[in-house]
């Protein structure tokens, strides 16, 4: 499928069907996401609350029972914690795989907690620049230089160098390194977002039901979708990124033929086809949600630019060539928002302009 900066079909797919499925090289959870106790495994992401637990508190209502409950997915009692520093995993596979491959190095054992841990210090200080929504997390790289120091190198040398095209990973502590290393974060992390209570819905979807009973589900799953919007608004998820080998070959189109999921509750990344793709056709997925998609091709641009270095020149944009670069009134007050960038707002995006 690969072929030179791109993925490519070597047959043909068709619509709906999975591409692949991958796991990343290294993922991590959202630092608020974690602060505000959305609780996930620490190495695969898996969303650790039942759906009943996670629908109490996204709702704000303490005694909320959920039917058929025997179509949660969540298994807490096979949940394990690192003994030392108690942060939680989703089995002991997932334990034992962290501590293979990172986590001894960084474990904090009694200084969980402790605000003065330099670790702790890296993490709040990353949250004090990064208001949700985020998009990449700083402990991506500290896990990435965490498997270094765990003997892990040359497998991780070998796949940066597949994957993102740089070989500069000796000059990770210098300003210059870090910069490089940070701007490939940045453009190449992939988002993930896992949900017990999404997994329960679509469980709930899938039964068969008489008309009545399945009138009387709806309704209570539509209502609860309210209550969460009242009380959390779009933040349903365990949120966090990875950086994945296939997926970050795949080049954006404002028309996607594939789109990435996490069906499984877990970083395991699905790619599936949108439409039907013929065989040598570049397999595509877009960069921007489908809010940003239906935007004028000037503020799509624009976030591209932004955030992921390139001016795409897609079927789309390129019809759209003779458009005027205007923008809603909506996207000129945000734009209006950034040329008045603090300093400091404009130190980060040094760090990541490359």
């Amino acid at each position: 499928m690969l072929q030179g900066k791109g993925l490519f079909a070597k047959r043909s797919i068709k619509k709906g069907e999975t591409i692949f499925i991958e796991r990343p090289l290294v993922s991590a959870q959202f630092l608020w996401n974690t602060l505000y106790k959305y609780k996930a495994c620490e190495y695969c992401l898996r969303a650790l609350e039942t759906a009943e637990g996670n629908a109490r508190r996204l709702s704000g209502i303490p005694g909320l029972s959920l039917p058929h409950p025997e179509l949660c997915r969540v298994r807490p009692e096979q949940h394990q914690a690192c003994p030392q520093c108690q942060v939680m995993y989703c089995s002991s596979e997932c334990r034992q795989a962290a501590a293979d491959q990172y986590h001894q190095a960084l474990c904090l054992g009694p200084s969980e907690e402790d605000p003065d841990h330099p670790i702790n210090k890296l993490k709040d200080a990353w949250r004090s620049m990064h208001y949700p929504p985020e998009t990449s997390s700083i402990m991506l790289m500290a896990k990435m230089v965490a498997m270094v120091k765990q003997g892990q190198l040359a497998l991780l040398h070998s796949l940066f160098t597949e994957a993102l095209y740089d070989e500069r990973l000796g000059r990770w502590f210098v300003p210059e390194g870090f910069r490089s290393l940070f701007a490939l974060v940045g453009t190449n992390g992939q988002g993930i977002g896992t949900s017990s209570l999404s997994q329960w819905v679509h469980a709930c979807d899938a039964l068969e039901l008489p008309a009545q009973q399945r009138e009387h589900l709806d309704s209570f799953i539509d209502q609860l979708y309210k209550d969460i919007e009242k009380e959390t608004g779009d933040f349903l998820n365990c949120e966090g990124s990875g950086l994945f080998l296939l997926q970050s070959s795949c080049n954006h189109s404002c028309i996607p033929n594939a789109e990435v999921s996490f069906p499984d509750n877990n970083f395991l990344l699905h790619l599936s086809a949108l439409c039907d793709i013929n065989q040598g056709e570049e397999i595509c997925i877009s960069y921007l949600d489908c809010c940003q998609r239906d935007r004028s091709r000037h503020s799509r641009h624009k976030i591209l630019r932004e955030n992921y270095l390139f001016v795409c020149s897609c079927p789309k944009c390129v019809s759209q060539m003779d458009e005027l670069d205007v923008t809603s009134e909506e996207e000129e007050e945000e734009e209006g928002v950034a040329e008045g960038e603090t300093e400091g707002d404009e130190m980060e995006d040094e760090m990541t302009d490359v």
